[in-house]
């Protein structure tokens, strides 16, 4: 049986979705698992492919995943190169500004535009809902003239904050290492004026029930992707350190923090 891979996730560009093809190639290879690696680009939504009975190796949101009835199989989780806790699979999200703007910290930013990606992001939605509930609670009243939103992807914040639709946006900090990694040009107009707490990184899922010997080789391959002489480069290419074990209890932070904003009376960031 052939199964699915996909990192639509983190495919923040063309260069980064060759490597990820690569990477998946190489893990067919190496583990003796038949995948096929396809496209599922946006606006094709998320949801479709999260709930496709032949996945085996397919990124997933931790938000999303914390909350499913029947949640798929954790394969995997990465280690970014950069990671906000050096060694861990951990993420966090950076809060944005056009380099150009005025504004120097989060604050500068309030009665302004803010754009988001969809709500069932964590790194788009959730944490930053969870970064700015401590303003919120200060206030009592919204902090942001405009909410503006969905915007979907961590491509399409940026596109959002050089047009000058939107003031400040979140992005996801690994997908900003790799869009920085292979475009540089990017860095110069952007400026990061905050950074959400630590959370853990969307992870590798397979489908409930695809089955264990087929879950088991793809984790014993990915465990040697910090050491492999044939992943030198992709390390290099994916900003990556490593892959490690998922522990699927961490992701409850996910649904905590959603709670918390939710009980505060601040449903949605802005």
């Amino acid at each position: 049986m052939a199964y699915i891979a996909n990192a639509r996730m983190y495919s923040v560009d063309a260069a980064a979705a060759l490597a990820w093809r690569e990477l998946f190639s190489w893990l067919s290879r190496a583990s003796g698992v038949d995948l096929d690696i396809i496209d599922h680009a946006f606006p094709l939504p998320l949801s479709e492919l999260w709930s496709r009975a032949d996945l085996a190796c397919v990124f997933m949101c931790g938000l999303p995943y914390s909350r499913a009835a029947r949640p798929p199989r954790p394969v995997a989780a990465p280690v970014p190169a950069q990671a906000p806790i050096p060694g861990l699979p951990v993420y966090a999200t950076y809060l944005v500004v056009p380099a150009v703007t005025k504004f120097l910290t989060l604050e500068d930013t309030f009665g302004g535009r803010l754009g988001y990606t969809v709500d069932g992001s964590h790194s788009g939605y959730n944490a930053l809902r969870h970064h700015l509930l401590p303003y919120y609670r200060a206030r009592r009243a919204r902090l942001y003239r405009e909410s503006i939103g969905p915007l979907y992807t961590p491509r399409r914040v940026i596109d959002a904050l050089l047009s000058g639709d939107i003031d400040v946006g979140p992005l996801d900090s690994y997908a900003l290492d790799l869009m920085l990694h292979h475009q540089p040009d990017l860095a110069p107009k952007l400026r990061i004026v905050a950074a959400t707490d630590p959370a853990p990184i969307p992870f590798l899922v397979a489908a409930p029930d695809c089955a264990e010997d087929v879950v088991s080789r793809l984790q014993t391959t990915l465990a040697t992707f910090a050491s492999a002489p044939a992943c030198a480069g992709l390390r290099d290419r994916l900003c990556l350190e490593a892959f490690t074990p998922v522990v699927a209890e961490d992701y409850h932070l996910m649904t905590r923090w959603d709670a918390e904003a939710r009980i505060a009376g601040y449903p949605e960031p802005g």
